[in-house]
């Protein structure tokens, strides 16, 4: 085991399976010599050179189309978008071409590419550079949509997304690149639509997904000196959606909190809550509630940033109202 960030993980993952398989390739803007915005992909131009680690125009349709072309003819890119906010500019090549493909080929083409997009409020970057569009994703049938929490689940979930024959969408989190972790050492497989509980309770499930995970497990932390023991979840995919994980903590705790970071309307904690009231409704003591961000653009202001993001005291007082 190693002791490492969050961003160090995915790229040991990335690292690791590009030694491994040639046909692996990096694109994206500033990937290259600047090492990423964020510092994602640092030493890998030195170490695997500018055929395989690719300084791309600032166009995210030729990112995606690069990445479409590319994984039907036999190779396996990952490519990174800048901030998820960019992904609207290349949604044809997303949605109307990758995640299709597959399906309309009756199975015969594999499209397999990971298309990383850091995500989330939190460094003042204002409205267009700090959204959270997971469930604007997820409604894509055909594509996979993942969004680890920890360090171990970074690199686990960069390995299997990068061996899937599918489109994967690799969302990060901004506000974890530096949280702090023990991570496996060598290859390791995190199971692509599989959640994990990360902390047992029995009064009351919290289900999450991303940084709001952590923000899960301090709110866990408040709940237990008022003598409330919350189960904490955290989903790791999207899609495919890890229901019956979800319901066996719901039949355990009869109370559920959603939290995340996306704006409230049509959030993929609708889905979750609607699947638990569809196939466990028998196990609820009290409503499902959510915790999310308000239905507005993500403000620039510190004060105001910080109000939109949901904070571990409204996970508390949301949880203290279901008793």
């Amino acid at each position: 085991m190693s002791t490492l960030t969050y961003v160090e993980a995915l790229r040991e993952g990335m690292v690791l399976e590009m030694r491994r398989d040639p046909k692996i390739f990096l694109a994206g803007e500033d990937v290259g010599l600047f090492g990423g915005c964020f510092g994602q992909t640092q030493g890998m131009y030195e170490e695997f050179g500018p055929k395989r680690v690719i300084d791309t125009p600032i166009s995210e349709t030729a990112i995606l189309g690069l990445a479409t072309g590319a994984a039907c003819a036999g190779l396996r890119p990952i490519v990174e978008l800048m901030f998820i906010d960019f992904v609207g500019v290349a949604m044809d090549e997303l949605f109307n071409q990758a995640a299709k493909m597959r399906y309309m080929f009756g199975g015969k083409a594999k499209v397999p590419f990971v298309a990383r997009m850091p995500a989330g409020a939190g460094f003042s970057a204002a409205a267009q550079h700090s959204q959270s569009l997971e469930a604007w994703l997820a409604h894509i049938p055909g594509i996979k949509v993942v969004m680890p929490y920890s360090p171990a689940d970074a690199k686990g979930l960069m390995i299997s997304a990068i061996r899937d024959d599918n489109p994967v969408v690799y969302i990060e989190t901004k506000t974890i690149y530096g949280i702090k972790g023990e991570v496996p050492d060598g290859e390791y497989l995190t199971p692509i639509g599989k959640a994990a509980v990360v902390k047992p309770g029995s009064d009351v499930t919290l289900i999450s997904w991303g940084a709001m995970v952590g923000t899960c497990l301090s709110a866990a932390e408040e709940l237990a000196k008022a003598g409330k023991q919350a189960e904490v979840v955290d989903l790791r995919t999207i899609t495919p959606f890890d229901a019956d994980t979800v319901l066996e903590s719901v039949k355990k705790t009869g109370r559920a909190v959603i939290v995340h970071e996306a704006v409230r309307t049509c959030g993929f904690g609708a889905e979750v809550a609607a699947t638990i009231v569809e196939k466990g409704f028998d196990s609820l003591n009290a409503p499902v509630i959510r915790v999310t961000a308000p239905d507005t653009p993500v403000p620039f202001t510190p004060p105001l940033e910080k109000e939109y993001i949901p904070s571990v005291e409204k996970v508390v007082k949301a949880a203290q109202g279901l008793f």
